[in-house]
């Protein structure tokens, strides 16, 4: 059986055991072994479920998600400058860049990392399989690239993925 030494309390021992260990994480994460989790806002309608999973999604990939609830999201979308074309059922904000829509966090970890000339990335309307979309018969779909000069293009092209 494990005895601490006389000069040592538990107490001590407990500090120091805490101490040792936050300055390990604090090294890691300066050494970028742990990258900070980084923030997106996301304004949704209340009552939309794949939103929910979308964020989650998020989450997963290491974002801290700040969900905005509105019910008048089209006035949220017009004031940010997303195009009617493009709109989906929630908007992203990170880095000063929009994702709107379904938008693979891969591709917003991407954008946020290479910090391109683009207003933002689009996954217009709600294509299955996208995700928070997933499930039976998924569809592939396009992610839209808006420039700074309103320009679009395609960005990537995802083969959606069914619920699991």
């Amino acid at each position: 059986m494990f005895r601490m030494p006389e000069s040592l309390s538990r107490r001590h021992f407990l500090v120091r055991a805490a101490t040792v260990a936050g300055a390990g994480l604090i090294a890691t994460r300066q050494l970028g072994a742990l990258p900070p989790a980084t923030p997106i806002t996301v304004y949704k309608d209340p009552q939309c479920g794949c939103c929910k999973a979308w964020n989650t999604a998020m989450t997963k990939a290491g974002f801290t998600v700040e969900v905005r609830d509105t019910a008048d999201l089209s006035s949220v979308k017009s004031s940010l400058g997303v195009p009617d074309a493009l709109a989906s059922c929630h908007t992203g904000v990170a880095g000063g860049y929009l994702f709107e829509g379904h938008v693979p966090p891969d591709l917003v970890q991407k954008v946020l990392r290479e910090r391109p000339a683009l207003v933002g990335l689009f996954v217009p309307g709600m294509p299955v399989g996208a995700p928070g979309m997933e499930g039976p018969n998924p569809e592939s779909y396009q992610i839209i690239a808006v420039g700074r000069d309103g320009r679009q293009s395609v960005y990537a092209t995802r083969a959606g993925k069914a619920q699991a």
